[in-house]
């Protein structure tokens, strides 16, 4: 598909009333409010295409963003494109999912979450961390450094209550994906959310709340879920 055609499909699928919704959460124009639901039955047509993805990504349409970072080829994508990507990422849904999730799919995910976990931009951060995250869910404990990622939770320890807003979500969201998926330090997550204890992040004018990282990771436990992983980051 060319990406003239693309964009005119997702604006008809937009829906233009309720796109306070995603405002209240960070959004801006230009954008058409599509939902994934819908937005998966197009990239599920188009596949992968490198090209049309990042012709989409350049757009600045936060919908087609997103939709880039669904299409793109792992194997093809540079750490160039990838660190163009993060700085282009302006808000949560596209800082913490779009980019963070092809960024685990590629051969650079560690290499760069490390490095933008050291910067000061908020989104860039976040997408660090979110990196390390899916990386976490999505390969064997035999394939991570367990090593660095205990360094990483001491990181989150010392760090989270001090760090920015949606950096602090972010690394919540870590421990959590890191005492369920990570068997080997399942313990030592649930030490480390002990010692930070509620984590606030102003969530906007919306009803999402923090979740609570020592219960969602006793409640994978209960449920027979510890050790939980996924063959791709991307859904």
């Amino acid at each position: 598909m060319q990406l003239d055609e693309v964009m005119t499909q997702l604006k008809e699928m937009g829906n233009e009333k309720q796109k306070h919704i995603l405002i209240n959460h960070g959004a801006q124009e230009p954008f058409y409010n599509v939902r994934i639901s819908d937005m998966k039955k197009l990239i599920k047509k188009i596949k992968k295409d490198h090209k049309l993805s990042l012709e989409l990504y350049n757009t600045g349409n936060s919908d087609a963003m997103y939709m880039a970072g669904q299409i793109a080829d792992e194997k093809q994508i540079t750490k160039e494109i990838l660190n163009d990507w993060v700085k282009k990422a302006y808000w949560s849904y596209l800082s913490e999912y779009t980019v963070p999730f092809i960024a685990a799919e590629s051969r650079f995910g560690m290499e760069l979450a490390l490095e933008w976990i050291e910067s000061e931009d908020e989104c860039i951060c976040s997408a660090g961390w979110a990196t390390l995250t899916s990386l976490a869910i999505i390969k064997e404990d035999e394939n991570l450094d367990l090593k660095k990622y205990a360094e990483l939770l001491e990181r989150v320890g010392a760090k989270l209550q001090t760090s920015k807003n949606r950096v602090r979500y972010t690394m919540n969201g870590f421990v959590i994906a890191v005492g369920g998926s990570i068997i080997p330090l399942s313990k030592k997550a649930i030490e480390i959310a002990q010692s930070y204890g509620k984590v606030n992040v102003n969530m906007g004018n919306t009803a999402c709340k923090v979740p609570s990282a020592v219960p969602y990771i006793e409640k994978m436990e209960k449920t027979g879920r510890m050790g939980y992983k996924k063959k791709k980051a991307r859904y």
